[in-house]
């Protein structure tokens, strides 16, 4: 059966994620991680694609997307996981596939889930760096984290449109305190996405 099309509007926002076929590693090493942000900076600006967040793990990846053209996100990511996936398979010898389907996407149609997906996005890596007494959630080098909180700018990411829900005098230190503090809304959001059962 064929796949059924998926549609995608400008102007609009979408979370994007995926994780490796069987749930196998897709980051090996840093250089992988390095290789993956670089061809995202090429495509987002080749196919008219805003990233507001993203966080990358060793088994799987998220990504926060605004569509600026009338080109679909599909555009993109087609041509980011193919072009991942032909560098993974060909510096570790091997074949077949690396991501376990095509990715999935979410439409975001509230300000209030856009906001809370971003904290999401940021918040992926704590179960890993619990273990590690004083290791900050900053800390995590593949994630767009620390670019909120050192508000500089981005040739990945831009932080404005979720910064500006924030408060005007300091929106990272607000943004931080929303990220770091624990919430009923992180169930919410597993529970309506699956996120914990998908990856």
């Amino acid at each position: 059966m064929a796949t059924p099309p998926r549609y995608f509007q400008k102007g609009f926002y979408y979370h994007i994620y995926n994780r490796g076929n069987r749930k196998q590693n897709i980051f090996l090493s840093s250089r992988d991680y390095e290789r993956f942000l670089k061809r995202m900076r090429e495509y987002k600006e080749k196919f008219g694609v805003t990233i507001l967040c993203y966080c990358l793990m060793s088994n799987h990846f998220h990504l926060l997307v605004r569509q600026e053209t009338e080109v679909p996100i599909t555009a993109c990511m087609l041509r980011l996981g193919t072009s991942y996936a032909k560098y993974f398979n060909t510096k570790y010898e091997q074949v077949g596939s690396l991501f376990q389907d095509r990715f999935k996407a979410k439409l975001v149609e509230t300000d209030e889930y856009l906001v809370h997906l971003s904290r999401y996005i940021h918040r992926n890596p704590i179960k890993l760096l619990l273990p590690t007494p004083g290791v900050e959630l900053a800390s995590y080098p593949w994630s767009s984290y620390s670019t909120y909180l050192n508000g500089n700018k981005s040739q990945l990411v831009n932080h404005i449109y979720i910064l500006n829900y924030f408060k005007k005098d300091n929106p990272s230190k607000d943004y931080k305190s929303f990220v770091e503090y624990e919430s009923e809304k992180d169930n919410i959001l597993s529970e309506d996405y699956l996120f914990d059962e998908d990856f």
